[in-house]
């Protein structure tokens, strides 16, 4: 490989650190409406009058858009594939809220402090209802948030509060459960997180000379941007067009429709420019988040420590809609229970409404909930059962040739497709990751330092040598799967013409994070015509110029849209062969050093083949177009370990070491691929130690800024250590799977399991704080 697997630099990294105007804001529209959004300051109400007279006298004011003004069109905000496999629950303005922060008005001004002060004019008068905050509660039914909106496929019992529902069982639990020699049971739940994305939730609109609708917005998903934003504005599609510029973070935050049509609605009403920008409190009281999840395991294993059956349970908090309830608790399930050999599995999931904000997609998809559980239960199972840990995983992950049964029945709200694992590094990742953590001689330490400290009894020391003193040391890890796209229902296109001077311009429909799916895709395209990728300009996400992409969600674009890339650079090469064919009058030609070389030895460069079929000879423009769907979805494994250290005094618990191991196939570019798990794992870290939402006793989120909210910064992280195994995927563009979630299902159960090394305090329930480590070391 010339390009392929060898650290290129970003297409558009020039751009980036000279500060060119890149960014969706970065555009300063003339004379631009600026949106603000009246939101409920109660959690359950309707609105039994509103009166924006007084907001619409103030000067400045251009519009106030009420539910009045809109029809009762049901749909979802989530960014899926058509028919989207969410319940259609949401209206862009209803007569009724449902949280802390649902959307009341639009207001339109000349600036945006008029529009703020207007907001404070808007005279609303809600009729309280009441609220229900807690999933297990909401499901008596007792409170219901969207009773008679039954007859939605994806709407599973609204009387009940059941947003979703999943219920799968392959085998025989109960009875692999029974004849098991060992049965173990854990109940864990993760938090609300939010994606702390550094730019906000941001839209732009306008219309164009010919009165078509334009919107230039950070989204990872233009083209459902296009085909929601039609919906629900009752605008056609083909006068829509959506522009992705560069953004500044997404993380899943952005696979949802959440400003665009608040933006269309305005400029369509008002025929002019408008401007939407979330602040940062919006962010976390009206965006998404991940979806809290309490899950259940039951674990059977015979005599040889190899599982006979796994029972998982999930109760979801959708919050007051369901974008995406019923998919997250999908991948939840399906990719913790494909991780193991387990003959007999079983999944009974709800997702459940409650009078808190949305949750959505967030990066993992529900997977991080799911390992969280499941490895921390296998640590609990090799620690009864007197095992190391990385050989009872050895025993019994999935290996090559086997079949994955579970991705049929779980498919993302239709059947699914067999899954057949034709890669794996899983071996050479555990092994790898034992290695560079020092598993062997961490363990022993810490073995030896709490008995010492259990024959002896608690005491207080300050050398963290000293096992005398307050200081424990642990190691912990855990194992990982993820997807390479959704079989059967991801799909990407590209496009790519020559140029005169052997440039080749690629547009592809998908959509670059800041990731570098760009600079990996012209990669992909650079190899296979043998060109430098200076020479391959990209252009992505305009859903005008560029072709269907589903969008940057499920870890789908290099292995999708790099397979979409690779077919019609396939198919550019052979033109190219074509053309030197003819024009050197030779049956035998090959592509060499940038140039076409005949077997007989006369050659031509690729810019003088270009030039010769533009102006002479058949006249014509080398190019190609092709699409991608797979019904496969190889999935990448990851092995995490973690070195820990717990102050028995405090509780408090402080990252040394993660080491993080990927089997992600062939690499395309090595170094986005270790920032990929670079930014994955502080993530994960924060939702173990100090990510999570507090809610105040009317469901408004109380923690709302950067302040009370404590993400991971450079001065938290501990040393990182990322490698990657290279396997051969024969289903990905040159072996590539997938690798931009993978690395966030690991850390958080690692940490955990290295605590328990470390102290012996099992941790349940994340966040893990350090009163709950005292509390623990007290009990």
């Amino acid at each position: 490989m010339k390009v392929v697997g060898h650290a290129t630099a970003r297409v558009d990294g020039l751009a980036l650190a000279k500060g060119k105007p890149v960014f969706a804001d970065d555009l300063h529209l003339p004379g631009p409406l600026h949106l603000k959004i009246l939101r409920s300051p109660t959690a359950h109400a309707r609105i039994a009058r509103i009166d924006a007279t007084a907001a619409l006298r103030l000067r400045g004011v251009a519009a106030v858009l009420t539910h009045e003004d809109f029809r009762p069109h049901l749909y979802t905000t989530a960014g899926q594939g058509y028919p989207e496999p969410s319940p259609r629950d949401t209206r862009i303005l209803d007569e009724r809220v449902r949280f802390v922060g649902d959307r009341v008005a639009f207001v339109a001004a000349e600036s945006i402090e008029t529009a703020e002060r207007a907001l404070g004019l808007i005279d609303v008068e809600y009729e309280q209802l009441p609220a229900v905050f807690d999933p297990e509660e909401a499901l008596r039914g007792e409170v219901l948030l969207h009773e008679g909106k039954s007859g939605d496929p994806f709407l599973h019992d609204p009387d009940r509060n059941v947003a979703s529902r999943i219920s799968e069982e392959i085998g025989d639990v109960e009875q692999g459960l029974l004849a098991a020699k060992h049965v173990f049971e854990g109940r864990y739940s993760t938090p609300y997180v939010q994606h702390v994305h550094i730019e906000p939730h941001v839209a732009l609109s306008w219309l164009d000379e010919n009165e078509r609708l334009v919107i230039r917005t950070a989204t990872q998903v233009p083209f459902h941007v296009r085909r929601i934003v039609a919906e629900v504005l009752d605008f056609p599609v083909g006068r829509i067009r959506v522009i992705k510029p560069r953004i500044g973070g997404g993380f899943g935050g952005k696979q949802e429709i959440i400003c665009e049509e608040v933006c269309a609605a305005v400029t369509l009403r008002t025929g002019r420019p408008a401007r939407i920008e979330f602040t940062r409190e919006e962010e976390f009281s009206a965006s998404r988040s991940r979806h809290p999840q309490l899950v259940r395991f039951r674990a059977g294993l015979d005599e040889e420590l190899r599982l006979t059956a796994l029972d998982m349970e999930i109760l979801q908090n959708s919050g007051a809609y369901g974008p995406h309830s019923l998919t997250v608790m999908s991948v939840t399930a399906a990719k913790t229970l494909a991780l193991y050999r387990a003959p007999n599995l079983r999944i009974e999931a709800r997702s459940v409404y409650t009078n808190l904000p949305p949750a959505g997609a967030y990066r993992g998809y529900g997977a991080p909930q799911g390992f969280f559980a499941l490895e921390c239960l296998l640590d609990e199972i090799a620690t009864e059962l007197d095992v190391d840990p990385i050989e009872l995983r050895h025993r019994n992950y999935v290996r090559e040739g086997d079949e994955v049964p579970i991705a049929r029945r779980l498919g993302e709200g239709r059947e699914g497709f067999p899954v057949k694992i034709r890669s794996s590094g899983m071996s050479e990742c555990l092994e790898e990751g034992r290695r560079l953590i020092g598993w062997d001689e961490l363990r022993t330490r810490a073995s030896e330092a709490r008995a010492a400290t259990k024959s002896r009894g608690r005491s207080s020391g300050e050398a963290a040598g000293d096992t005398s003193g307050p200081l424990r040391r642990g190691v912990g890890m855990a194992l990982a799967a993820q997807g390479s796209g959704i079989a059967g229902i991801d799909m990407g296109a590209a496009f790519l013409k020559m140029n005169e001077d052997a440039s080749f311009n690629l547009c592809i429909g998908a959509t670059d994070l800041g990731t570098g799916s760009d600079t990996a895709l012209a990669q992909i395209a650079a190899e296979v015509l043998e060109v430098p990728v200076e020479r391959i300009l990209v252009y992505s996400s305009d859903t005008d110029l560029t072709p269907f992409d589903a969008g940057a969600y499920a870890s789908s674009t290099t292995y999708v849209s790099g397979t979409a890339v690779h077919k019609a650079a396939t198919r550019v090469r052979e033109q190219i062969l074509d053309a030197g064919r003819r024009l050197l009058s030779s049956a035998g030609v090959r592509l060499e050093g940038g140039r076409v070389v005949a077997r007989e030895g006369g050659s031509m460069s690729l810019e003088e083949i270009c030039t010769q079929t533009f102006y002479t000879a058949e006249q014509e423009q080398i190019m190609a177009a092709a699409s991608h769907m797979s019904f496969h979805s190889p999935p990448p494994f990851n092995a995490t370990f973690a070195e820990v250290e717990v102050d028995t005094e405090t509780g408090f618990v402080r990252v040394l070491r993660i080491v993080s191991v990927t089997d992600a196939g062939r690499v395309i570019n090595p170094r986005m691929a270790e920032g990929q798990a670079e930014g994955a794992i502080p993530q994960s870290l924060g939702m173990a130690l100090s990510e999570f939402m507090v809610f105040g006793e009317g469901g408004e989120v109380l923690n709302r800024d950067l302040e009370r909210y404590h993400i991971y910064t450079a001065i938290d992280m501990p040393e990182v250590v990322v490698r990657f195994v290279q396997t051969e995927e024969p289903t990905g563009p040159f072996g590539a799977k997938a690798v931009a979630e993978i690395p966030i299902n690991g850390p958080a159960p690692a940490v955990v399991n290295a605590v328990y090394n470390a102290c012996g305090v099992r941790i349940r329930e994340l966040p893990l704080t350090p009163e709950k480590v005292l509390r623990g070391l007290e009990s």
